[in-house]
Protein backbone atom coordinates (compact mmCIF):
# COMPACT_ATOMS: atom_id res chain seq x y z
CA UNK A 1 0.00 0.00 0.00
CA UNK A 2 1.23 3.70 -1.00
CA UNK A 3 -0.11 5.98 1.13
CA UNK A 4 -1.06 10.15 -0.27
CA UNK A 5 -2.60 11.11 -3.45
CA UNK A 6 -0.34 9.73 -6.26
CA UNK A 7 -1.66 6.51 -6.97
CA UNK A 8 -5.37 8.21 -6.32
CA UNK A 9 -4.82 10.31 -8.88
CA UNK A 10 -3.55 7.51 -11.13
CA UNK A 11 -6.73 5.24 -10.35
CA UNK A 12 -9.04 7.82 -10.97
CA UNK A 13 -7.03 9.25 -14.11
CA UNK A 14 -7.18 5.64 -15.52
CA UNK A 15 -11.36 5.47 -15.10
CA UNK A 16 -11.56 8.42 -16.91
CA UNK A 17 -9.53 7.17 -19.91
CA UNK A 18 -11.10 4.43 -19.91
CA UNK A 19 -14.64 5.93 -20.61
CA UNK A 20 -13.51 7.94 -23.27
CA UNK A 21 -11.87 5.06 -24.86
CA UNK A 22 -14.67 3.12 -24.68
CA UNK A 23 -17.11 5.79 -25.94
CA UNK A 24 -13.90 6.42 -28.86
CA UNK A 25 -15.02 2.94 -29.88
CA UNK A 26 -18.22 2.79 -30.24
CA UNK A 27 -18.13 5.93 -32.10
CA UNK A 28 -15.73 4.26 -34.09
CA UNK A 29 -17.68 1.33 -35.07
CA UNK A 30 -20.91 2.92 -35.48
CA UNK A 31 -19.15 5.35 -38.12
CA UNK A 32 -17.75 2.16 -39.95
CA UNK A 33 -20.34 0.15 -39.83
CA UNK A 34 -23.07 2.61 -40.77
CA UNK A 35 -21.29 5.25 -42.84
CA UNK A 36 -19.51 3.98 -45.34
CA UNK A 37 -19.57 5.13 -48.87
CA UNK A 38 -22.10 3.92 -50.83
CA UNK A 39 -20.29 0.60 -52.53
CA UNK A 40 -18.22 0.72 -49.84
CA UNK A 41 -18.63 -3.00 -48.96
CA UNK A 42 -16.74 -4.41 -45.55
CA UNK A 43 -14.50 -6.70 -47.82
CA UNK A 44 -13.51 -3.25 -49.77
CA UNK A 45 -12.54 -1.38 -47.17
CA UNK A 46 -8.51 -0.19 -46.04
CA UNK A 47 -7.15 -2.55 -44.01
CA UNK A 48 -6.65 -0.11 -41.51
CA UNK A 49 -10.27 0.66 -41.42
CA UNK A 50 -10.38 -2.76 -40.28
CA UNK A 51 -8.08 -3.01 -37.65
CA UNK A 52 -9.55 -0.26 -36.75
CA UNK A 53 -12.87 -1.14 -36.50
CA UNK A 54 -11.22 -4.62 -34.53
CA UNK A 55 -9.33 -2.70 -32.09
CA UNK A 56 -12.87 -0.48 -31.22
CA UNK A 57 -14.36 -4.23 -30.48
CA UNK A 58 -11.37 -4.83 -28.02
CA UNK A 59 -11.07 -1.46 -25.95
CA UNK A 60 -15.56 -1.42 -25.26
CA UNK A 61 -14.42 -5.13 -24.12
CA UNK A 62 -11.28 -4.84 -22.36
CA UNK A 63 -11.45 -1.67 -20.60
CA UNK A 64 -14.45 -2.76 -18.49
CA UNK A 65 -12.41 -5.72 -17.25
CA UNK A 66 -9.84 -2.97 -16.21
CA UNK A 67 -12.34 -1.07 -14.49
CA UNK A 68 -13.36 -3.56 -12.25
CA UNK A 69 -9.62 -3.80 -10.83
CA UNK A 70 -9.86 0.16 -10.75
CA UNK A 71 -12.78 0.32 -8.98
CA UNK A 72 -11.74 -2.80 -6.65
CA UNK A 73 -8.18 -0.66 -5.69
CA UNK A 74 -10.81 2.49 -5.23
CA UNK A 75 -12.26 0.66 -2.60
CA UNK A 76 -9.27 -0.07 -0.55
CA UNK A 77 -7.76 2.82 -0.68
CA UNK A 78 -10.40 5.11 0.36
CA UNK A 79 -13.20 2.91 2.00
CA UNK A 80 -10.83 0.35 3.74
CA UNK A 81 -12.10 -2.66 1.33
CA UNK A 82 -9.45 -5.66 1.04
CA UNK A 83 -10.15 -7.42 -2.60
CA UNK A 84 -6.61 -8.21 -2.72
CA UNK A 85 -4.99 -8.80 1.12
CA UNK A 86 -4.73 -12.40 1.41
CA UNK A 87 -5.05 -12.48 5.22
CA UNK A 88 -8.59 -10.46 4.98
CA UNK A 89 -9.80 -13.58 2.41
CA UNK A 90 -8.98 -11.44 -0.82
CA UNK A 91 -6.17 -12.57 -3.25
CA UNK A 92 -3.63 -10.66 -4.44
CA UNK A 93 -3.44 -12.89 -8.00
CA UNK A 94 -6.76 -11.63 -8.06
CA UNK A 95 -5.22 -8.10 -9.48
CA UNK A 96 -2.80 -9.91 -12.14
CA UNK A 97 -5.65 -11.86 -13.85
CA UNK A 98 -7.87 -8.99 -14.09
CA UNK A 99 -4.77 -6.71 -14.96
CA UNK A 100 -3.45 -9.57 -17.44
CA UNK A 101 -7.15 -10.21 -18.70
CA UNK A 102 -7.47 -6.67 -19.98
CA UNK A 103 -3.10 -6.04 -20.67
CA UNK A 104 -2.77 -8.58 -23.33
CA UNK A 105 -5.68 -7.48 -25.42
CA UNK A 106 -3.98 -4.08 -25.08
CA UNK A 107 -0.97 -4.64 -26.80
CA UNK A 108 -2.87 -6.12 -29.61
CA UNK A 109 -4.85 -2.56 -29.37
CA UNK A 110 -1.40 -0.55 -29.55
CA UNK A 111 -0.06 -3.01 -32.54
CA UNK A 112 -2.91 -3.49 -34.92
CA UNK A 113 -3.94 0.15 -36.42
CA UNK A 114 0.43 -0.22 -37.30
CA UNK A 115 -0.62 -3.39 -39.39
CA UNK A 116 -3.28 -1.96 -40.68
CA UNK A 117 -0.76 1.25 -41.61
CA UNK A 118 1.70 -0.99 -43.57
CA UNK A 119 -1.22 -3.24 -45.10
CA UNK A 120 -2.18 0.12 -46.97
CA UNK A 121 1.33 2.00 -47.40
CA UNK A 122 3.06 -0.62 -49.12
CA UNK A 123 0.77 -1.38 -52.35
CA UNK A 124 1.70 2.53 -53.30
CA UNK A 125 5.67 1.90 -53.35
CA UNK A 126 5.18 -2.17 -54.42
CA UNK A 127 2.50 -0.92 -57.19
CA UNK A 128 0.55 -4.13 -56.61
CA UNK A 129 -2.51 -4.71 -54.48
CA UNK A 130 -1.98 -5.80 -51.43
CA UNK A 131 -1.36 -9.82 -50.84
CA UNK A 132 -4.16 -11.79 -49.46
CA UNK A 133 -6.92 -8.89 -49.02
CA UNK A 134 -9.09 -11.31 -47.73
CA UNK A 135 -6.71 -13.38 -45.45
CA UNK A 136 -5.53 -10.28 -43.90
CA UNK A 137 -8.75 -9.05 -42.41
CA UNK A 138 -9.51 -12.40 -41.14
CA UNK A 139 -6.00 -13.07 -39.59
CA UNK A 140 -6.63 -9.52 -37.95
CA UNK A 141 -9.60 -10.38 -36.40
CA UNK A 142 -8.47 -13.63 -35.63
CA UNK A 143 -5.34 -12.18 -33.73
CA UNK A 144 -8.05 -9.99 -31.52
CA UNK A 145 -9.99 -12.92 -30.86
CA UNK A 146 -6.85 -15.40 -29.71
CA UNK A 147 -5.81 -12.52 -27.67
CA UNK A 148 -8.42 -12.83 -24.63
CA UNK A 149 -6.57 -16.43 -24.11
CA UNK A 150 -2.73 -15.68 -23.64
CA UNK A 151 -2.86 -13.36 -20.64
CA UNK A 152 -1.81 -16.20 -18.01
CA UNK A 153 1.88 -17.02 -19.72
CA UNK A 154 2.88 -13.50 -17.74
CA UNK A 155 1.39 -15.02 -14.54
CA UNK A 156 3.09 -19.19 -15.40
CA UNK A 157 5.19 -18.00 -12.25
CA UNK A 158 2.22 -18.02 -9.71
CA UNK A 159 1.63 -21.21 -9.88
CA UNK A 160 -1.12 -21.72 -11.65
CA UNK A 161 -1.03 -25.42 -12.35
CA UNK A 162 -0.22 -27.88 -15.51
CA UNK A 163 -3.85 -27.73 -17.18
CA UNK A 164 -3.95 -23.78 -17.17
CA UNK A 165 -0.40 -23.72 -18.00
CA UNK A 166 -0.62 -25.81 -20.81
CA UNK A 167 -3.55 -23.92 -22.37
CA UNK A 168 -1.83 -20.59 -22.23
CA UNK A 169 0.97 -21.66 -23.62
CA UNK A 170 -0.80 -23.16 -26.26
CA UNK A 171 -2.54 -20.12 -26.99
CA UNK A 172 0.84 -18.65 -27.06
CA UNK A 173 2.02 -20.47 -29.77
CA UNK A 174 -1.08 -20.60 -31.73
CA UNK A 175 -1.34 -16.56 -32.15
CA UNK A 176 1.51 -16.87 -33.53
CA UNK A 177 -0.12 -18.30 -36.62
CA UNK A 178 -2.18 -15.26 -37.90
CA UNK A 179 0.70 -12.81 -37.17
CA UNK A 180 2.76 -14.98 -38.85
CA UNK A 181 0.40 -15.13 -42.07
CA UNK A 182 0.53 -10.98 -41.87
CA UNK A 183 4.33 -11.12 -42.06
CA UNK A 184 4.86 -13.48 -45.13
CA UNK A 185 1.66 -11.66 -46.88
CA UNK A 186 3.79 -8.74 -46.54
CA UNK A 187 6.61 -10.03 -48.01
CA UNK A 188 4.24 -11.85 -50.76
CA UNK A 189 3.27 -7.89 -51.60
CA UNK A 190 6.87 -6.97 -52.02
CA UNK A 191 7.84 -9.95 -53.66
CA UNK A 192 7.97 -8.96 -57.82
CA UNK A 193 6.63 -5.14 -57.25
CA UNK A 194 8.72 -2.56 -58.46
CA UNK A 195 9.83 -0.97 -55.28
CA UNK A 196 9.87 2.19 -54.86
CA UNK A 197 12.20 2.72 -51.30
CA UNK A 198 10.92 6.27 -49.76
CA UNK A 199 11.21 6.88 -46.49
CA UNK A 200 7.32 5.73 -45.52
CA UNK A 201 8.37 2.14 -47.36
CA UNK A 202 11.60 1.94 -45.28
CA UNK A 203 10.05 1.89 -41.94
CA UNK A 204 7.49 -0.49 -43.58
CA UNK A 205 10.34 -2.82 -43.93
CA UNK A 206 12.11 -2.00 -40.25
CA UNK A 207 8.52 -3.13 -39.27
CA UNK A 208 8.54 -6.45 -40.74
CA UNK A 209 11.96 -7.65 -39.37
CA UNK A 210 11.77 -5.77 -35.99
CA UNK A 211 8.24 -7.48 -35.45
CA UNK A 212 9.38 -10.79 -36.17
CA UNK A 213 12.52 -10.42 -33.53
CA UNK A 214 9.65 -9.58 -31.09
CA UNK A 215 7.35 -12.36 -32.08
CA UNK A 216 10.21 -14.94 -32.04
CA UNK A 217 10.94 -13.74 -28.64
CA UNK A 218 7.87 -13.67 -27.60
CA UNK A 219 6.93 -17.28 -28.27
CA UNK A 220 9.74 -18.33 -26.36
CA UNK A 221 7.30 -17.27 -23.52
CA UNK A 222 5.14 -20.03 -24.29
CA UNK A 223 7.59 -22.98 -23.45
CA UNK A 224 6.67 -22.45 -19.54
CA UNK A 225 10.41 -23.64 -18.36
CA UNK A 226 12.07 -20.77 -20.31
CA UNK A 227 9.22 -18.72 -18.98
CA UNK A 228 9.66 -18.84 -15.48
CA UNK A 229 13.60 -17.78 -15.87
CA UNK A 230 12.41 -15.14 -18.57
CA UNK A 231 9.64 -13.51 -15.72
CA UNK A 232 10.17 -9.80 -15.21
CA UNK A 233 13.40 -9.85 -16.64
CA UNK A 234 14.91 -7.77 -19.34
CA UNK A 235 14.08 -10.38 -21.63
CA UNK A 236 10.78 -9.32 -21.05
CA UNK A 237 10.89 -5.61 -21.87
CA UNK A 238 12.81 -6.49 -24.80
CA UNK A 239 10.64 -8.77 -26.47
CA UNK A 240 7.82 -5.96 -25.35
CA UNK A 241 9.92 -3.47 -26.85
CA UNK A 242 10.78 -4.69 -30.10
CA UNK A 243 6.86 -5.87 -30.53
CA UNK A 244 5.71 -2.07 -29.75
CA UNK A 245 8.77 -0.13 -30.64
CA UNK A 246 10.05 -2.19 -33.81
CA UNK A 247 6.52 -2.47 -34.72
CA UNK A 248 4.12 -0.01 -33.62
CA UNK A 249 6.73 2.95 -33.59
CA UNK A 250 7.80 1.97 -37.00
CA UNK A 251 4.45 1.92 -38.27
CA UNK A 252 3.50 5.32 -37.13
CA UNK A 253 6.27 6.63 -38.61
CA UNK A 254 5.15 5.29 -42.08
CA UNK A 255 1.91 6.73 -41.60
CA UNK A 256 3.21 9.71 -40.70
CA UNK A 257 5.74 10.25 -43.61
CA UNK A 258 2.70 8.54 -45.94
CA UNK A 259 0.16 11.15 -45.16
CA UNK A 260 0.96 13.92 -43.54
CA UNK A 261 1.63 15.24 -47.33
CA UNK A 262 -2.17 14.91 -47.37
CA UNK A 263 -2.81 16.33 -43.96
CA UNK A 264 -0.56 19.55 -44.29
CA UNK A 265 -0.34 19.95 -48.56
CA UNK A 266 3.43 19.74 -47.74
CA UNK A 267 6.49 16.69 -48.68
CA UNK A 268 8.41 16.01 -45.92
CA UNK A 269 12.44 16.28 -46.42
CA UNK A 270 13.31 12.91 -47.86
CA UNK A 271 16.99 13.23 -46.97
CA UNK A 272 15.69 14.40 -43.46
CA UNK A 273 13.88 11.29 -43.50
CA UNK A 274 16.45 8.54 -44.60
CA UNK A 275 18.74 10.09 -42.17
CA UNK A 276 15.62 9.62 -39.34
CA UNK A 277 14.60 6.33 -40.28
CA UNK A 278 18.44 4.75 -40.09
CA UNK A 279 19.45 6.57 -36.63
CA UNK A 280 16.02 5.23 -34.97
CA UNK A 281 17.07 1.62 -36.25
CA UNK A 282 20.37 1.98 -35.22
CA UNK A 283 19.70 3.89 -32.05
CA UNK A 284 16.32 0.95 -31.12
CA UNK A 285 18.24 -2.05 -31.90
CA UNK A 286 20.98 -0.88 -29.84
CA UNK A 287 18.80 -0.02 -26.86
CA UNK A 288 16.60 -2.99 -27.02
CA UNK A 289 19.14 -6.38 -28.84
CA UNK A 290 21.37 -6.08 -25.66
CA UNK A 291 18.18 -6.53 -23.03
CA UNK A 292 17.61 -10.31 -23.95
CA UNK A 293 21.03 -10.93 -22.81
CA UNK A 294 21.24 -8.67 -19.99
CA UNK A 295 17.49 -10.44 -18.92
CA UNK A 296 19.10 -14.15 -19.35
CA UNK A 297 21.60 -12.89 -17.21
CA UNK A 298 19.09 -11.96 -14.55
CA UNK A 299 18.81 -8.29 -14.68
CA UNK A 300 15.08 -7.80 -13.02
CA UNK A 301 12.69 -5.08 -14.71
CA UNK A 302 11.59 -2.55 -12.81
CA UNK A 303 14.44 -1.37 -10.99
CA UNK A 304 16.33 1.96 -10.65
CA UNK A 305 19.70 0.11 -10.19
CA UNK A 306 21.43 -2.88 -10.11
CA UNK A 307 23.96 -4.35 -8.44
CA UNK A 308 27.79 -4.09 -10.13
CA UNK A 309 28.25 -8.10 -9.10
CA UNK A 310 26.15 -8.56 -12.05
CA UNK A 311 28.63 -7.22 -14.51
CA UNK A 312 25.82 -6.06 -15.96
CA UNK A 313 28.11 -2.13 -16.38
CA UNK A 314 28.71 -2.28 -20.28
CA UNK A 315 25.47 -3.73 -21.61
CA UNK A 316 23.96 -0.91 -20.26
CA UNK A 317 26.49 1.44 -21.38
CA UNK A 318 25.20 -0.24 -25.09
CA UNK A 319 21.65 0.57 -23.89
CA UNK A 320 22.00 4.21 -22.82
CA UNK A 321 24.40 4.86 -25.98
CA UNK A 322 21.24 3.10 -27.66
CA UNK A 323 18.19 5.15 -26.32
CA UNK A 324 20.71 8.48 -26.78
CA UNK A 325 20.83 7.63 -30.88
CA UNK A 326 17.12 7.13 -30.61
CA UNK A 327 16.35 10.58 -29.26
CA UNK A 328 18.75 11.98 -31.41
CA UNK A 329 16.74 10.41 -34.64
CA UNK A 330 13.22 11.73 -33.08
CA UNK A 331 14.69 15.44 -32.71
CA UNK A 332 15.74 15.37 -36.88
CA UNK A 333 11.84 14.18 -37.24
CA UNK A 334 10.88 16.87 -35.57
CA UNK A 335 13.10 19.29 -36.82
CA UNK A 336 12.03 17.84 -40.02
CA UNK A 337 8.18 18.37 -39.72
CA UNK A 338 8.56 22.13 -38.51
CA UNK A 339 10.77 22.33 -41.72
CA UNK A 340 8.39 21.10 -44.15
CA UNK A 341 5.58 22.99 -42.77
CA UNK A 342 7.58 26.34 -43.14
CA UNK A 343 9.66 25.62 -46.77
CA UNK A 344 8.11 21.69 -47.44
CA UNK A 345 7.72 21.51 -51.56
CA UNK A 346 3.84 21.47 -52.07
CA UNK A 347 2.67 18.19 -51.97
CA UNK A 348 0.38 17.31 -54.69
CA UNK A 349 -2.87 15.88 -54.67
CA UNK A 350 -1.50 12.25 -54.66
CA UNK A 351 2.57 12.46 -54.48
CA UNK A 352 2.49 8.27 -53.68
CA UNK A 353 0.06 7.38 -57.08
CA UNK A 354 -1.67 5.49 -53.91
CA UNK A 355 -4.82 3.16 -54.08
CA UNK A 356 -7.11 4.61 -51.52
CA UNK A 357 -9.96 7.25 -51.32
CA UNK A 358 -8.37 10.04 -49.64
CA UNK A 359 -6.21 10.47 -51.93
CA UNK A 360 -8.55 11.86 -54.41
CA UNK A 361 -9.11 15.23 -52.61
CA UNK A 362 -7.03 18.32 -52.75
CA UNK A 363 -4.07 17.83 -49.84
CA UNK A 364 -4.92 19.65 -47.48
CA UNK A 365 -8.55 18.55 -48.04
CA UNK A 366 -11.52 20.80 -47.66
CA UNK A 367 -13.19 21.02 -44.12
CA UNK A 368 -15.89 18.46 -45.81
CA UNK A 369 -13.52 16.08 -47.54
CA UNK A 370 -15.60 15.63 -50.68
CA UNK A 371 -17.62 17.69 -52.60
CA UNK A 372 -19.91 14.72 -53.38
CA UNK A 373 -19.48 10.82 -52.02
CA UNK A 374 -18.60 8.71 -54.98
CA UNK A 375 -19.52 5.44 -55.41
CA UNK A 376 -16.82 2.66 -54.75
CA UNK A 377 -16.54 -0.25 -57.14
CA UNK A 378 -13.44 -1.81 -56.02
CA UNK A 379 -10.65 -2.35 -53.43
CA UNK A 380 -7.98 0.34 -54.77
CA UNK A 381 -10.47 3.39 -56.33
CA UNK A 382 -7.62 5.38 -57.12
CA UNK A 383 -5.58 2.73 -59.58
CA UNK A 384 -9.33 1.44 -61.15
CA UNK A 385 -11.20 4.69 -61.10
CA UNK A 386 -9.17 6.96 -60.74
CA UNK A 387 -10.87 10.51 -62.93
CA UNK A 388 -14.58 9.71 -61.39
CA UNK A 389 -12.77 9.69 -57.71
CA UNK A 390 -10.99 13.17 -58.35
CA UNK A 391 -14.35 14.49 -60.16
CA UNK A 392 -16.64 13.37 -56.87
CA UNK A 393 -13.91 15.02 -54.12
CA UNK A 394 -13.37 17.96 -56.22
CA UNK A 395 -17.19 18.43 -57.42
CA UNK A 396 -17.61 22.50 -56.24
CA UNK A 397 -21.19 21.74 -54.20
CA UNK A 398 -24.25 23.64 -55.29
CA UNK A 399 -25.23 24.35 -52.01
CA UNK A 400 -23.30 24.29 -48.67
CA UNK A 401 -22.70 20.79 -47.28
CA UNK A 402 -23.87 20.12 -43.73
CA UNK A 403 -21.26 20.42 -41.16
CA UNK A 404 -21.76 19.43 -37.29
CA UNK A 405 -22.52 22.92 -35.77
CA UNK A 406 -19.79 24.02 -33.47
CA UNK A 407 -20.56 23.26 -29.42
CA UNK A 408 -19.00 24.25 -26.41
CA UNK A 409 -20.80 21.30 -24.27
CA UNK A 410 -18.65 18.31 -25.00
CA UNK A 411 -15.33 19.93 -23.37
CA UNK A 412 -18.13 20.90 -20.85
CA UNK A 413 -19.47 18.25 -19.93
CA UNK A 414 -15.42 16.32 -20.10
CA UNK A 415 -14.47 19.16 -17.52
CA UNK A 416 -17.31 17.93 -15.44
CA UNK A 417 -16.41 14.18 -14.89
CA UNK A 418 -12.19 15.40 -14.81
CA UNK A 419 -13.30 17.66 -11.93
CA UNK A 420 -15.76 14.77 -10.46
CA UNK A 421 -12.58 12.39 -10.61
CA UNK A 422 -10.58 15.31 -8.67
CA UNK A 423 -12.80 16.01 -5.99
CA UNK A 424 -12.94 12.35 -4.87
CA UNK A 425 -8.79 13.27 -3.89
CA UNK A 426 -9.67 15.50 -1.37
CA UNK A 427 -12.42 12.27 0.11
CA UNK A 428 -14.91 14.89 1.61
CA UNK A 429 -17.59 12.42 -0.14
CA UNK A 430 -19.97 15.42 -0.74
CA UNK A 431 -18.09 17.38 -2.86
CA UNK A 432 -17.62 15.05 -6.46
CA UNK A 433 -21.54 16.00 -6.55
CA UNK A 434 -20.82 19.40 -7.70
CA UNK A 435 -18.42 17.58 -10.49
CA UNK A 436 -21.48 15.52 -11.25
CA UNK A 437 -24.25 18.21 -11.36
CA UNK A 438 -21.88 19.87 -13.51
CA UNK A 439 -21.61 17.21 -16.04
CA UNK A 440 -25.58 16.74 -15.88
CA UNK A 441 -25.73 20.16 -16.93
CA UNK A 442 -23.39 19.47 -19.90
CA UNK A 443 -25.29 15.76 -20.92
CA UNK A 444 -28.96 18.00 -20.83
CA UNK A 445 -27.75 21.16 -22.89
CA UNK A 446 -25.65 18.83 -25.14
CA UNK A 447 -28.57 16.66 -25.92
CA UNK A 448 -30.94 19.48 -26.69
CA UNK A 449 -28.74 21.68 -28.75
CA UNK A 450 -29.77 22.23 -32.22
CA UNK A 451 -28.39 20.11 -34.87
CA UNK A 452 -27.92 23.02 -37.16
CA UNK A 453 -27.45 26.50 -36.34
Amino acid sequence: YSPGLNIDFWVLGLQVLGVASIMGGINFITTIINLRAPGMRLMRMPLFTWMALVVSFLLITALPVFAVALFFLTFDRFWGTKFFVTSAGGDPILWQHLFWLFGHPEVYILILPAFGIISDVLPAFTRKPLFGYAIMVYSGILIGFIGWGVWAHHMFATGLGPVADAFFAAATMIIAIPTGVKIFNWLATMWGGSLRFDTPMLFCIALVGMFTIGGISGVHHATAPANLQQTDTYYVVAHFHYVLVGGLIMGVFAGLYFWLPKVTGRMLDERLGKLHFWLTVIGVNLTFFPMHFAGLLGMPRRIFTYSSELNLGSINMVITIGGIITAIATMIFVYNLWRSLRHGAPAGDNPWNAHTLEWATTSPPPEYNFGRIPEIRSREPMWDHPEEMIAAAQHVPEKPIHMPSPSYWPIFTAFGITLTAALFLTKIWWTPLLGLLWTAVGVVNWAFEPLER
